[in-house]
């Protein structure tokens, strides 16, 4: 994904960097906006990894794609955030330009994994969805987390192609206080594509389908209670009922995604058409990686007593790693 600041002036002396417009306290107040955003987000996401990572139970396919997930936002908190926020409120870029280059190739590649781990949650819902039985048989963690691995390396490839293939940094003088990437018209096309128009129809198309297989599951269960057996009907009832809630917690979380996401792009269409402050829409894609935690915190029991053991330091008993957090 190009999360790049455009700018087609090649000539220094067009540039400076604009005087502050705001009285010192609401410059502190962003600096202190900026900084809780920053450590929200990592300390959410951070929560999640460890959850995931130490108690069994939670060692699902599904999980490994909330821990990919987990893992690029809390990235974008501690690599992104913080140069992107400081150049944000300064209105310049004073990191000098080998740190701009990192961060843009940074940001680019992980807001393409966080596409994709999104896209993929869609696939393992519908899969899910469709044929419970077969996913269970066939979809294991360890193949997850080759899928996972995958995804990254894929979009680790295509991210380096993008940016040594796609444009230069240095095809116009790179001015103090500028920190932007040239993209030529041929990539910005291929990024759309890759980035966006491929991964959201995925997305939708199957989350689709997702919301009809789920109403077809809410009649079953009707049905279940009035034909079968109470312990049979209990058990099937209850794992019906437990897909639908994970495929409607995942829903909540693709259509945040989106809804941060599509300001940006908005913003990639109609940038050289009109006007725009690139750094809002920016702001905006990165706050996504600050709301997920919170979507598992309000719709996930099991999250909120993870978080409950690891802040009791209850984390560091032996055997801690097999508590029931699921029941």
């Amino acid at each position: 994904m190009n999360l790049t600041e455009f700018n087609q002036s090649d000539r220094c002396d067009h540039f400076s960097c604009p005087e502050r417009s705001v009285s010192p306290a609401v410059y502190i107040l962003l600096y202190m906006c900026s900084a809780a955003v920053v450590l929200l987000t990592m300390c959410g996401n951070l929560l999640i990894i460890i959850s995931v990572l130490h108690f069994k139970q939670l060692h699902t396919p599904t999980n490994m794609l909330l821990l990919s997930l987990a893992v690029s936002d809390f990235l974008v908190g501690t690599l992104v955030m913080p140069p992107m926020f400081i150049c944000s409120i300064e209105s310049c870029w004073i990191f000098g330009r080998g740190l701009c280059t990192n961060v843009l190739l940074t940001a680019g590649l992980l807001m393409t994994i966080s596409i994709y781990n999104i896209a993929l949650i869609s696939v393992d819902r519908y899969l899910a969805l469709s044929n419970p039985f077969l996913y269970t048989n066939t979809i294991s963690t360890r193949m997850m987390c080759i899928v996972v691995s995958s995804n990254w390396c894929v979009n680790l490839v295509y991210s380096l192609a993008f940016y040594y293939f796609g444009g230069s940094f240095t095809s116009s003088v790179m001015c103090p206080g500028e920190c932007y990437y040239l993209l030529n018209e041929v990539w910005s096309v291929i990024d759309l594509i890759y980035s966006f128009i491929f991964p959201l129809s995925v997305i939708i198309i199957l989350y689709t389908r997702g919301f009809v297989i789920a109403k077809k599951h809410a009649t079953a269960i009707r049905e279940l209670n009035n034909h079968t057996r109470p312990k049979t009907q209990k058990i099937t009832s209850y794992s019906m009922k437990s897909e639908r809630k994970a495929a409607k917690v995942l829903g909540i979380l693709v259509a945040v995604f989106l809804v941060c996401l599509f300001p940006y792009f908005i913003y990639s269409l109609l940038g050289n058409v009109i006007e725009l402050q690139v750094e809002t829409f920016l702001v905006v894609v990165y706050l996504n990686s600050t709301i997920n935690p919170y979507i598992y915190a309000l719709f996930y029991s099991w999250f909120r007593r993870c978080i409950h053991i690891i802040i009791t330091l209850k984390i560091f008993q032996t055997d801690s790693a097999l508590i029931n957090v699921l029941s």
